[in-house]
């Protein structure tokens, strides 16, 4: 039996082709970029933030004090009270509607003071959900005759909820 020479001279050098890999890199960039799409942000708010500092002195008249709605619940968590910058108005959305309605009024227009109007709404920590929802849709605007929407106040915070009494 002969035996092999295992240490030959030979010296075989393995070369990887470096083309294809570089190929398949770029078509799956490509394909990366061209299915990739722009997604537009959650929860994109009306904000405007100031431009310069804020100016000294007295606010101008034409801004609006924030109005604070406070909504008591009962022990069920039915609304019990509404009241509107502490007059109170029973449990009807449609009296604070037309309260906010007349303080804001109904010049529209840049400039104007629905503009500048901010809500707070303070509400019970056990307080019904759809009652914070009537009190927004109340404060936030209306359909006039014609089935256009008229826009109150735009600015609606919430107070750090409270338990009742």
């Amino acid at each position: 039996m002969k035996v092999r020479n295992l240490s030959s001279n030979r010296s075989e050098k393995v070369e990887i082709p470096m083309t294809p890999m570089i190929d398949i890199v770029f078509q799956l960039l490509v394909f990366f970029i061209m299915t990739f799409q722009i997604v537009a942000q959650e929860g994109d708010f009306n904000i405007r933030m100031p431009l310069a500092a804020m100016s000294e002195g007295p606010p101008p008249i034409d801004q609006l004090p924030p109005m604070v709605v406070r909504m008591q619940a009962d022990s069920r968590g039915n609304l019990a009270q509404v009241s509107l910058n502490q007059r109170p108005m029973g449990v009807s959305m449609q009296r604070l509607h037309d309260e906010i309605r007349q303080v804001i009024g109904d010049d529209r227009g840049p400039g104007s003071v629905q503009e500048t109007a901010e809500v707070e709404l303070d509400c019970d920590y056990n307080l019904r959900y759809e009652h914070v929802i009537e009190a927004i849709t109340a404060v936030s605007g209306y359909l006039d005759g014609s089935g256009n929407i008229v826009r109150l106040a735009e600015k609606i915070k919430f107070a750090p909820p409270r338990a009742a009494p």
